[in-house]
């Protein structure tokens, strides 16, 4: 199959904008609804007296923000579209990340101060006041067995657990969350001194059930509207260098998904093999309104078993996601990085990104002539459209030369401190391009980043 490059589609600027909710937004309604939260407590608290009252009001206070705060995370990964499009899918997987550990402290500390305060009001030791409440109270078992759910979710996120583990496993590990919410939702309401009146019971079953719902709709009931609506295909599957390929997507009015250079979906490729995992990929070329690619390496399991889709094979497909788009631009000029299959969404804006000749600028690194992906097509991208595209080979580089340091980047890019910047490749040669950047007096910005982690 002959490689074409495709243009973005002419009625592109005339659809309407996406809805995007901005990180600052996005953290201001958290921030009040913690505010909230804390005064469900406080309305609910006539007064506080002695030592082990205090130490129990303590444990209120956090189990309500522990319960808050997982609701929180479960809405940041529903894949809203104005959130995905707004704050970006990297940032609220940072979130989530960091959302995660309060969530283990706020629960572990909530369970440590009531304890406590239970012991010093009732005179007991720790370790009897433990024994009391596990085999009295039958829900506080329960909220048991939802705390070591949520410790052993944490730990399988830790970066070293990570790095261990394949992305189909730290997935179904993650799906034992919504048993540890169900428990931890049913203490709650069983024992919960601030879910005494039916107002607060109300307005807690209203965040939960809208979380809920907001999480059936975009994960699930849209991708299988979607199913029929755009009955997307497997095309063709083109091997595209040394472990890596392409795969050409072809459905009816794409342009309804309101796609953009830059993002990713989530393919579920209907296969015997492959149907039950949904894994991550990028757009490799401007969104079209019949047609979608990706391009992929091989380099675990479900990647490899992309090199045997036939042609005909239905795909289920979640997004688009991500704010790794043209939307992010500001600035006239702009610089494209990119190293090792990281090129993939970089060389879908590279072709469709709005610039002038002489003002769009893209470096790819890698290890080797064989080891670049698409380079035929960022070619002749770069001649159409007067775009400098500089390979930078660690094969044709001097022993210890840093091609990607601040003083190559300026030689290279002549006024790098007037363009945004859009990086994508691995961690670790990211947040080092960051520091480069930020160097060079690139503002934090106009630097804009894709991650691979999960």
């Amino acid at each position: 199959m002959s490689t074409t490059l495709l243009s973005p589609p002419s009625h592109a600027a005339r659809a309407p904008k996406p809805l995007r909710m901005s990180p600052q937004l996005a953290l201001a309604v958290i921030a009040v609804g913690a505010i909230g939260v804390v005064g469900l407590w406080w309305q609910d608290t006539l007064f506080i007296y002695g030592w082990g009252s205090w130490l129990t009001n303590a444990g209120r206070v956090t189990g309500l923000l522990a319960g808050y705060a997982i609701a929180v995370l479960l809405a940041l990964m529903a894949r809203v579209p104005a959130l995905e499009r707004g704050v970006g899918s990297d940032r609220l997987a940072r979130w989530h990340a960091m959302g995660g550990r309060y969530v283990v402290s706020l629960a572990v500390a909530h369970t440590l101060l009531i304890i406590w305060g239970y012991a010093v009001s009732a005179h007991a030791g720790l370790v009897p006041q433990t024994w009391s409440l596990l085999t009295t109270y039958p829900d506080v078992l329960m909220a048991t067995v939802s705390l070591g759910v949520l410790v052993a979710v944490g730990v399988t996120s830790a970066r070293a657990a990570r790095r261990r583990l394949r992305y189909e496993t730290w997935h179904f590990i993650h799906l034992y969350t919504y048993l540890a919410v169900a428990l931890m939702f049913s203490h709650q309401f069983s024992t919960g001194a601030d879910f005494t009146s039916m107002r607060n019971r109300v307005l807690w079953s209203a965040m939960y059930i809208g979380v809920g719902a907001t999480l059936l709709w975009y994960r699930l009931i849209v991708p299988l509207l979607n199913l029929p609506r755009h009955l997307l295909r497997v095309q063709a599957v083109v091997p595209e260098g040394p472990n890596t390929v392409s795969v050409y997507l072809q459905g009816r009015n794409l342009s309804r998904l309101r796609a953009e250079s830059g993002q990713f979906f989530r393919w579920r490729f209907l296969t015997r093999e492959l149907w039950y995992a949904a894994n991550p990929y990028s757009l490799s070329s401007a969104p079209q309104p019949n047609q979608l690619r990706i391009t992929v390496k091989t380099a675990g399991e479900h990647s490899q078993a992309l090199n045997h889709l036939t042609p005909g094979t239905r795909v289920l497909a979640e997004g688009p996601y991500g704010s790794f788009t043209a939307a992010a631009r500001r600035r006239r000029r702009v610089l494209l990085i990119g190293a090792g299959v990281g090129i993939t969404p970089l060389r879908s804006l590279f072709e469709s990104i709005p610039a002038a000749p002489g003002d769009l600028t893209l470096l790819y690194r890698a290890r080797s002539a064989r080891d670049l992906v698409l380079h035929r097509e960022l070619d002749a991208i770069g001649q159409a459209r007067g775009a400098r595209v500089h390979y930078l080979l660690s094969t044709h580089l001097p022993r210890g030369h840093d091609p990607l340091s601040r003083s190559a980047l300026e030689q290279l890019v002549p006024d790098l401190a007037a363009h945004d910047v859009y990086l994508c490749g691995p961690d670790g040669l990211v947040e080092a391009l960051r520091r480069e950047l930020r160097a060079a007096g690139v503002p934090r910005r106009h630097i804009h980043h894709e991650s691979f982690t999960f």
